[in-house]
């Protein structure tokens, strides 16, 4: 541009001519940015709009003082668009419920870049991309993304891209302030915690990670889960170390001093929890000496059996999905199944469908569905006898539906278990007692086939029953509705003539729970001093030396116990069943009842927040262990614990 001339811009009035050279070539005139370099129109018909827009996403210019480019009209549509920050104390915008997470938002001393009336929290934006990655399981290279860069870039220019290495610095920030909350919370619990742990594998390699949660109810009454610990274990580790490694984390947590119970799969050692449950013996923190330490999960039982049902089923598994496979290979076939289902009245509308193998309960659905169409299977075969040679036999077909029955109780109960709306220990008992009953039926089934299968299902249950009835018993007495009645239904039908003395072992377990939390519960010590309270609430009534009837009334308070006043637990059980209804919350009964039955009521909160099953409703039917994130999967070990567990703790506080 050696004829270019550069324009006098004194008499041009606009601001952002401080930052633009006017140059005129030939008869066109051209807009320079002093900062970049850029060349944009400079001709009076074009405006400035389009130069005031370019400073403000000019990367070689500061951003300070970038407000002044923004005309009153742009101002007035920035009110209307303004750029959202969380603030604990907008509660009552219910548009912004979602994103108002009730992060403690302390005053972060950062640079505040204004953009009119808004303003751009540099060190807040960051946090929330942070969260945002840890909620959502994204990859921390997202960032350094070209297309994530353009897209913030253009949302916000003033907002400063990070690198991975700072969001990832950004999570561990996140994760030290959640666990300092978590902290707290332990340490004002009115109860006792459960732990449960659990396997994770990494999706790429062969790496496992030991992940414990810690199981609650709070002084409100509500059930809670807060992860603890997602750890690496190495394939090496002996029983010692596998054990060392969940006290080190109980240890770091300052928990293994309020633990009641762990709950664990049913295929982890015996010498790993015993290793556990001496250690914390020792310094007796566990009730009635760890008789109710070790809980095996209820739905990974559930699992182990249906498993041991559909591997008995395999070859006929296998001739049912050939079969299906032939009616669903051309619409020829599939018309001639249709017409041949409505030729002997077939009535169900279940539709035929591979099953998922990495889902046993679409194995179910597959072969109930099977069953449903077994005519016209037959018709099938015999119009196309060549392509339907894997059908099944009869008998076949008679044991087909034999072990489906077995599934579709697996099924129920595992729904039951997982679907429930207060899933609190309680609700195990009666199902886990129906099971049995249906194991020892179905080990008189005449057919060896089916006998020998309901022996193996069987000798799993009798292991984790053996663990497990106890605490399954002391739940279902603490529900109002059934006390020791539902122990009397299902003793007798499970044991015959020794129930008697099986229920009286129950109530003595009971009887000695009940008193360890008499000791120990602070609401003990209060009634202990209730006359003492008593006398103090009366005006005039202040306790000094000259109270001569301060004896009398000591004496008075020993002279009613030893006559026999009823304890909480004798008043709770002499009291009449609490009616049955489908919505009933233990929960809430407690919270409503704890006035009357305060050391009971103690009992009751760490005995019912025992989670029988520690499996999520979304894994509840899967065939393997649950996989890590492959986004995450490659991170360092203390990153990983820290996304997982912050995750967790992140969405209670969305939920709640």
């Amino acid at each position: 541009m050696s004829d270019a001339v550069i324009v006098n811009s004194s008499r041009l009035k606009s601001i952002v001519w401080n930052d633009f050279d006017r140059v005129k070539k030939g008869d066109t005139f051209v807009a320079i940015c002093r900062h970049c370099k850029k060349k944009l129109s400079g001709s009076s018909t074009s405006g400035t709009s389009h130069l005031r827009n370019h400073l403000i996403r000019c990367q070689r210019r500061s951003n300070h003082g970038v407000a002044q480019y923004f005309s009153a009209k742009d101002k007035k549509k920035e009110g209307s668009l303004a750029l959202v920050t969380i603030d604990q104390e907008q509660k009552n915008d219910e548009v912004l419920s979602i994103v108002n997470l009730r992060y403690e938002q302390e005053q972060i001393k950062s640079e505040h870049v204004g953009i009119g009336s808004n303003s751009l929290d540099q060190r807040r934006s960051q946090f929330d991309l942070a969260r945002m990655i840890i909620l959502h399981n994204y990859p921390l290279a997202m960032v350094e993304h070209v297309g994530f860069k353009i897209f913030v870039r253009n949302l916000q220019p003033l907002f400063e891209l990070v690198t991975r290495n700072k969001v990832e610095a950004d999570c561990m920030e996140i994760y030290a302030k959640e666990k300092q909350k978590v902290y707290e919370i332990f340490d004002k619990l009115p109860g006792r915690i459960s732990v449960s742990a659990d396997v994770w594998t990494a999706s790429e390699d062969d790496a496992a990670y030991l992940s414990l949660a810690a199981h609650y109810i709070d002084e409100n009454w509500q059930l809670n889960k807060k992860n603890l610990n997602f750890v690496t274990i190495d394939p090496s580790y002996t029983e010692d170390m596998h054990s060392e490694v969940i006290m080190n984390c109980l240890m770091d947590w300052d928990i293994d001093r309020k633990l009641f119970s762990m709950i664990f799969d049913s295929f982890t050692s015996d010498n790993i929890v015993e290793r556990i449950r001496d250690r914390l013996s020792q310094n007796r923190f566990l009730h009635c000496n760890g008789q109710l330490f070790d809980v095996r999960c209820a739905v990974d039982l559930l699992n182990r059996m249906a498993h041991d049902a559909l591997e008995a089923l395999c070859e006929i598994t296998q001739k049912i999905r050939e079969s299906i496979r032939y009616v669903k290979s051309s619409e020829a076939t599939q018309a001639t199944f249709n017409e041949l289902a409505d030729e002997v009245q077939v009535e169900t509308k279940k539709c035929l469908c591979i099953d998922n193998p990495l889902k046993w309960n679409s194995t179910y659905f597959m072969l109930e569905a099977a069953l449903e169409y077994r005519k016209v299977f037959s018709c099938l075969r015999d119009r196309d006898p060549v392509n339907m040679k894997f059908l099944l036999s009869d008998p076949e077909w008679d044991r087909l539906i034999t072990v489906t029955s077995f599934l579709k109780l697996f099924v129920e109960v595992t729904n039951v278990f997982t679907r429930s709306k207060y899933p609190t220990a309680n609700i195990f008992f009666p199902e886990i007692c129906d099971i049995h009953l249906q194991l020892i039926e179905w080990c008189k089934n005449p057919d060896d086939y089916i006998s020998s299968l309901a022996l193996k299902m069987r000798k799993k249950f009798e292991e984790y029953w053996h663990k497990c009835s106890s605490g399954l018993a002391v739940a279902a007495m603490l529900d109002p509705r059934f006390k020791m009645k539902l122990l009397e239904y299902y003793y007798p039908q499970l044991y015959g003539d020794s129930a008697t003395e099986l229920i009286d072992d129950v109530f003595e377990c009971i009887k000695s729970l009940y008193n360890e939390h008499s000791i120990v519960s602070p609401l003990a010590s209060s009634i202990d001093q209730g006359l003492d309270w008593q006398a103090s609430g009366i005006p005039g009534s202040g306790k000094d030396s000259r109270d001569r009837l301060m004896g009398f009334d000591k004496f008075l308070h020993e002279t009613s116990q030893a006559e026999g006043s009823s304890s909480d637990l004798d008043k709770y059980l002499e009291e009449p069943l609490f009616p049955r209804n489908v919505d009933f919350n233990v929960l809430n009964w407690w919270k409503v009842h704890t006035p009357r039955y305060p050391i009971l009521s103690m009992m009751a909160r760490n005995i019912l927040g025992i989670p029988i099953s520690k499996v999520a409703a979304e894994s509840r039917f899967d065939t393997g262990g649950r996989t890590l994130n492959h986004n995450w999967s490659s991170l360092p070990p203390t990153t990983i614990q820290a996304l997982m567990c912050s995750q967790d703790w992140i969405q209670s506080e969305l939920e709640s």
